[in-house]
């Protein structure tokens, strides 16, 4: 068992992230993991990331506010907005960029598998 307090969590930086602060709650320097590690990050208004692809596919779960996902993929570009409790899966080689639009702090849980 790995328990991981919010308060220990380390936080973490990724190229083209703006105005957000994320913390890994597990895997990496959060603990071991064998199939994936959990990040949290909150992205304050106007913040959000650049469009960009992973090879590997991310989940994510809206735990407070809103935020505008987008998705530039094989089947064209889509936008749209999730609430509280929403969730996105981007697959592999998908792009996306998350906005926050709103006035408001959006608070995000992101599950990804780790690197193969």
């Amino acid at each position: 068992m790995n328990i991981m307090r919010a308060a220990a969590a380390p936080p973490y930086s990724a190229p083209g992230h703006d105005r957000m602060q994320m913390r890994r709650l597990q895997g990496r320097e959060a603990g071991t993991s064998d199939t994936a590690w959990l990040g949290l990050s909150v992205i304050e208004p106007g913040g959000g990331t650049t469009s960009s692809a992973a090879s590997v596919e991310k989940f994510y779960v809206v735990l407070e506010g809103v935020i505008e996902v987008e998705s530039i993929g094989a089947k064209g570009t889509h936008v749209t907005e999730l609430g509280p409790l929403d969730s996105v899966r981007f697959e592999p080689g998908e792009a996306r960029r998350l906005t926050n639009r709103s006035t408001r702090s959006c608070t995000l849980l992101l599950v990804m598998p780790n690197s193969p």
